[in-house]
């Protein structure tokens, strides 16, 4: 059986006050394991990235907990959660948000300058994760010169650099083909995953759905198919 990298239990948020109430998530239960790709899918506005900000860190819930690691994270002081979604939690967003005045490696080892580590050791990180991604041979290059696919790629990069155990993309098709796209989850398949990484996925884009263990459903905030497996 494999162990649970996340658990998130009744997980609610709601904006606003009064008659103005807006509930965004409601009581959302569900797990991640280490060694899956689980897929967040559902219409726009059902509460994915809200679901997505709690989980990760960034949104504190109204009611529920979640933990990652077996840690609860709004438990957590501002600092010690801070300090933990840096050393934990890789981000690949949907707009690759790259540097463009900063070289591929440089873009790549941005999470390890945050550590504080030397900015000459944290590029040849970056150049050597970029390898991982088959991309050394462009270590030098802005950003502006590489296709859509090689910046989901150096996008993956940033995220790794660190050696997260939990891994979020949002939406990481949607600025590329068809073919494009499918390539980059075949390869967060076959050389991203792992025993020890557990990675969310949130995206409307059903051509990829085959590269899931298992895929949540959302619709008006509630999760309406947990965690089924893929088709």
């Amino acid at each position: 059986m494999k162990t649970a990298a996340i658990k998130a239990k009744g997980l609610t948020k709601s904006f606003g006050e009064g008659d103005a109430t807006t509930v965004a998530v409601r009581e959302a239960t569900f797990e991640a394991c280490y060694g899956e790709i689980l897929f967040i899918v559902g219409p726009s506005g059902s509460g994915k990235t809200t679901l997505l900000s709690m989980i990760s860190g960034i949104l504190r819930p109204t009611e529920g907990d979640v933990a990652v690691k077996g840690f609860n994270l709004w438990q957590m002081s501002a600092n010690e959660l801070a300090d933990f979604r840096l050393k934990t939690i890789g981000f690949v967003f949907q707009d690759f948000h790259l540097f463009p005045r900063l070289t591929t490696a440089e873009n790549v080892a941005i999470p390890l300058i945050l550590r504080h580590q030397d900015w000459n050791a944290a590029v040849i990180k970056g150049e050597q994760t970029l390898e991982i991604v088959g991309l050394k041979n462009r270590a030098t290059l802005p950003p502006l010169k590489l296709s859509g696919g090689e910046q989901q790629r150096v996008a993956i990069a940033r995220a790794l650099v660190g050696d997260p155990e939990l891994l979020i993309l949002d939406e990481p098709t949607a600025s590329l083909d068809g073919d494009t796209g499918r390539m980059i989850l075949q390869f967060v398949r076959e050389h991203v995953l792992n025993p020890s990484r557990c990675i969310l996925i949130v995206t409307h884009d059903a051509r990829i759905f085959e590269f899931a263990d298992r895929v949540m459903h959302m619709e008006d905030g509630r999760i309406t198919d947990h965690a089924s497996a893929a088709a």
